[in-house]
């Protein structure tokens, strides 16, 4: 597993195709979703060549509900003891309570990669505003699946967390691929909502990291979608 630092205090693990992210915070350290299932004891890998232990972990935010971002959930969850963030919309697929709505890709998906284990979920979000984690804020940005979020940390310059609601690909922002969307509609709208805030940095669950006012380039997407 790679990781590197791609703005303050905010580490990048490539897990295969799927990006997780660690913020430094002073209380101990935010995980930003946590991989396919069988991949935690990559993630510890990685703390500990970082010279982290898992309890260091108090919060986990989850993105959405898809299996290569809450593959870990339930492990990661119990090894450390953290919280678990994530929008209502989503939960009942999270918690096990409901069967997720597939796309043809994503259950072709399904045949090589195993369920992830059920995990409970502490605070469920109900509406965009500031966490209890200081200096993010959640924004629902629903199209890939009804309950997605992305969030913003307030930190030199902004940091977007995107998750699924947009890709990158040589430095630029892509749409999600239209087969592993819910809602087309509902996607597009996401991005131009995302393309009114301000942060120079935006990370990705798939894509490199895309640094330097990377709101324009949310802009230059949204304005291309416009049209579209």
């Amino acid at each position: 597993m790679g990781m590197r630092e791609v703005a303050e205090g905010v580490l990048e693990l490539r897990t295969g195709f799927v990006n997780l992210h660690l913020v430094v915070m002073d209380d101990g350290l935010v995980l930003v979703d946590t991989g396919l299932p069988g991949r935690a004891p990559a993630v510890l890998r990685a703390l500990a060549h970082a010279r982290r232990a898992v309890g260091d972990i108090t919060t986990i935010l989850v993105t959405h509900q898809h299996m290569d971002h809450v593959g870990g959930l339930a492990e990661l969850r119990r090894r450390s003891g953290a919280r678990v963030v994530a929008h209502e919309l989503d939960v009942p697929v999270i918690t096990g309570a409901r069967r997720p709505a597939l796309t043809a890709v994503q259950r072709l998906a399904g045949l090589v990669v195993k369920d992830p284990e059920p995990a409970p979920v502490d605070e469920m979000l109900t509406a965009d505003g500031p966490l209890d984690v200081v200096g993010m804020r959640a924004f629902h940005t629903p199209g890939h699946t009804p309950g997605h979020v992305s969030y913003l940390l307030d930190r030199g310059g902004g940091v977007l967390f995107t998750g699924d609601a947009a890709g990158s690909a040589a430095g630029k922002v892509r749409a999600t691929p239209r087969a592993m969307t819910d809602d087309l509609t509902a996607a597009r709208a996401s991005v131009a909502r995302l393309a009114e805030l301000d942060f120079d940095v935006a990370v990705f669950g798939h894509g490199s990291a895309v640094r330097g006012r990377a709101v324009d380039r949310f802009r230059a997407l949204a304005a291309r979608q416009a049209t579209a």
